[in-house]
């Protein structure tokens, strides 16, 4: 037995009520091989009320390493050898930024998101609401897996690959071992996605009524003129939509202003972008319509663009609003700016599912109904339409799951 000790080890009160099981390390492998894995992470975890990749996760963004968990044997594993006592001193450190509170130091708080993307510690001992440290790493890695209350997150359902267990027990490809551990289920992922694109081939087309004419397959110099002139006039009605944001300067629209820039430095990083957005006076959520249509292209599956560019993706879309103006421009991309990749908008969308970029939900909530907000009513409904296959995936995922959960609860 490991024993246990005060959550908070600077207390020395063996009274003190909060306590965690002491961690336990264990080198494996050797040379490139070699592996710590603490088994019993999940104990310590509950003790803390985190989710067990928290602490993982802070880890390896310390100590440079990449993380797996093992399902099959419950054990967090971090890449190299490091010793118990190692881990638990970083861990008092994980425990000092995101778990206690910091105006009375009482384990007893709860991660929330504020509106403002701030992530903050409420605690339920003395009512403060105080930031955990958004310069680390693992801040955005909790921004981006905040557990839902209530309800299933995208994170707790069935497997992306193959289904078969939670999306918990499948490291994310910075995570994946470099001997090829976490590759299983690929070759189904590739089936799915195969399957998604016979079946979307063979979806009628989307049309308003029997006369209109077909702009997915019109690529025609005037056509082309149209897309653009649309791309160009929905651009400005961006700012000035169901929001309630008041409109732009037709010659002056952040998101043409926004693509420009991008145009016109490739490798902008992140906070360059957030910089330009402020300057121009363009919400960080809107970004997304901009970053689609101009770090996407016509290749954007064959190499792999959606991977390429996730990070960035994701730091635009911490939201649903941001992720959906993110799918605003993926109806650019596909519809607008380069028509051909019509037919494989199910593979698109589930690229960036694979990536973490758009929830399930904002997802199935783009899919229920076309809209005019980014490209033609009539292109959005051909566009919904040839994501159906993947839309459907989703669906059925969440009815397996359902079942499921029935099964378990009998």
């Amino acid at each position: 037995m490991a024993g246990v000790v005060n959550i908070r080890r600077d207390v020395s009160d063996k009274f003190y009520r909060y306590k965690m099981p002491r961690l336990i390390s264990k080198v494996e492998g050797k040379g490139n091989g070699i592996k710590t894995v603490i088994p019993n992470m999940s104990e310590i975890a509950k003790a803390l009320s985190r989710p067990a990749m928290f602490p993982t996760k802070f880890f390896g963004f310390e100590l440079g390493a990449q993380v797996v968990y093992d399902a099959a044997n419950d054990r967090h594993i971090v890449n190299g050898a490091h010793d118990a006592e190692k881990l638990q001193m970083l861990l008092d450190v994980f425990i000092d930024k995101f778990v206690l509170c910091p105006s009375c130091k009482n384990p007893e708080t709860v991660l929330m998101l504020t509106k403002d993307e701030v992530l903050i510690r409420d605690c339920k001992a003395c009512g403060a609401h105080l930031p955990v440290d958004m310069r680390h790493k693992l801040a955005a890695y909790i921004m981006k897996n905040m557990p839902e209350t209530g309800k299933k997150s995208k994170k707790d359902k069935k497997s992306k690959k193959d289904r078969g267990s939670s999306d918990a027990n499948i490291p994310t490809p910075a995570e994946t071992n470099s001997n090829g551990s976490g590759d299983e289920g690929i070759a189904a992922d590739d089936e799915a996605m195969l399957q998604m694109e016979r079946e979307a081939a063979m979806l009628p087309e989307a049309r308003a009524d029997a006369d209109d004419e077909d702009w997915a397959e019109d690529t025609s110099a005037d056509a082309v003129a149209r897309r653009l002139k649309d791309l160009s006039v929905t651009a400005k009605l961006i700012d000035g939509d169901a929001d309630g944001d008041d409109g732009d300067d037709a010659g002056d629209d952040p998101i043409d202003q926004m693509v420009a820039f991008l145009r016109e430095s490739p490798d902008a990083s992140a906070k360059d972008i957030s910089a330009k957005a402020k300057e121009i006076g363009l919400r960080d959520y809107k970004v997304g319509v901009a970053l689609a249509v101009t770090l996407l292209d016509d290749k954007v599956l064959a190499e792999k663009q959606i991977e390429k560019h996730a990070k960035v993706l994701a730091q635009f879309a911490k939201n649903e609003k941001g992720q959906k103006a993110l799918l605003g421009g993926i109806e650019r991309l596909v519809g607008v700016e380069h028509p051909a990749l019509l037919p494989k908008v199910a593979i698109v969308l589930k690229a960036l599912y694979d990536q973490d970029v758009v929830e399930e939900e904002v997802f199935l909530a783009w899919g229920e109904k076309a809209s005019k907000k980014y490209v033609d009513r009539k292109i959005s409904k051909e566009i919904r339409a040839k994501a159906e296959p993947f839309l459907n995936w989703l669906r059925e995922a969440d009815e397996d799951e359902d079942e499921d959960e029935d099964e378990d609860d009998e």
